[in-house]
């Protein structure tokens, strides 16, 4: 999904909590929106650096390193030298690390750690050096506000005014979302009505399941004559969701 729908409270909400610049946890199920919303804004913060891959805590260093090459600061690149960032390859991760803090530490930014899931002791603390030492606040994207995913990284995000929740659409947002995506996708059957229906509550107003849904209902192996058949297709969308849940767990 390219564009946002129906979050302008959240968005106005997100803004103001970067504007804080202080540790944040941005949470809420898969599919919810979360990466949309925070890619939305972060380019009028031009002191964030976003991380798209927070798997292992030496990733995240090595995008912290690209992305301050990016910004042309000074602390790092004169720490590459002439060979710019191809030097931190024959580099080993203790040395790309503190090259790094040194930058972040002399600067003024903030890190966005996306799709963290389950991070391991010595991620959580790499991440909380990058918050101590380097004095550089973090936004973590996870899914959930009640902190199960991010294990070892609670302590960082200690108060609920810490932590931001993004929520499923209500049925009514869901409905309306439905409905444009179909609009867009130019979605036409006998039975839509029912079919859109049938997505908003089995997505419960998830805005990745319902465009799903929505793609499915469009492709010739759902249709019959004028008609989208619900039945195989919500069985094939559960399916396809259950095997996604096993791949992340």
């Amino acid at each position: 999904m390219d564009f946002v729908f129906a979050r302008e409270e959240e968005l106005s909400l997100l803004r103001d909590r970067l504007r804080r610049r202080k540790n944040l946890l941005l949470a809420g199920p898969a599919g919810v929106g979360k990466t949309l919303l925070m890619n939305t804004v972060i380019g009028e913060f031009s002191q964030f650096l976003y991380c798209s891959d927070s798997s292992t805590i030496q990733v995240v260093f090595r995008s912290i390193a690209s992305a301050l090459w990016s910004r042309e600061d000074q602390k790092l690149r004169a720490s590459c030298g002439h060979a710019g960032l191809d030097a931190l390859k024959k580099k080993s991760g203790s040395n790309t690390k503190g090259i790094v803090m040194d930058a972040l530490h002399a600067g003024s930014y903030c890190l966005v750690l996306d799709h963290v899931k389950g991070p391991s002791y010595a991620f959580a603390a790499g991440v909380r050096e990058i918050v101590g030492w380097g004095g550089t606040p973090v936004v973590a994207i996870g899914r959930s506000v009640h902190m199960e995913d991010i294990g070892f990284l609670q302590g960082i995000f200690p108060d609920r005014t810490d932590r931001m929740e993004v929520r499923n659409f209500k049925p009514d947002v869901a409905a309306n979302f439905a409905r444009e995506i179909s609009t867009r996708l130019g979605l036409q059957a006998e039975n839509l009505d029912e079919f859109l229906e049938q997505t908003i509550t089995s997505t419960a107003g998830n805005p990745r399941g319902i465009l799903a849904m929505v793609r499915m209902a469009a492709t010739p192996k759902y249709r019959l004559d004028e008609r989208i058949k619900i039945t195989p297709l919500y069985i094939d969308y559960r399916l396809s969701t259950i095997g996604d849940s096993a791949r992340h767990s």
